[in-house]
């Protein structure tokens, strides 16, 4: 029986989603890591280790999924798939708990004002959150897609 849950592995949309996970983390990642003091506050480290997690992630996967759709070929192996469901909710909460926490200190610098949060600085803190919030939403996709067609086959 093939079963065809678009967004699962192997198929176009699933490809479309690694993507965009890989580019959203990528885009964190450099705003939060590039010309910023980041190392200076837990949440901000915390964030770019989940993202330098989940760049690999969901690039590997994207490759798999392209070319699973260049040989036409889904996979439906229910230990790997069993994994790539176990990795991606693993990465999406951690992913959901990065995002979190850099947007709460975010938010607990800008009030403070003054010297500790530049305004060049805060603004490559907001744009990194939302990034991470894109992250975490597409990889929350990805993961329920994953979870949807795991049962069937």
């Amino acid at each position: 029986m093939d079963h065809e849950v678009p967004g699962s592995v192997g198929t176009s949309a699933s490809f479309s989603l690694r993507l965009g996970q890989a580019i959203f983390s990528s885009a964190s990642l450099l705003f939060m890591s590039l010309g910023v003091e980041f190392y200076s506050y837990t949440a901000f480290c915390y964030l770019v280790t989940v993202m330098g997690l989940v760049i690999p992630w969901s690039f590997t996967l994207a490759m798999v999924d392209g070319y699973s759709v260049l040989v036409k070929c889904p996979l439906r192996q229910p230990g790997i798939l069993l994994i790539i469901v176990v990795g991606d909710w693993i990465l999406s909460i951690l992913t959901l708990g990065a995002a979190c926490s850099t947007a709460s200190v975010v938010d607990v610098l800008l009030h403070a004002g003054g010297p500790y949060c530049p305004p060049k600085f805060c603004s490559r803190y907001k744009i990194s959150a939302a990034m991470a919030f894109m992250t975490w939403f597409l990889s929350l996709a990805s993961s329920l897609f994953n979870l949807w067609l795991l049962p069937s086959l």
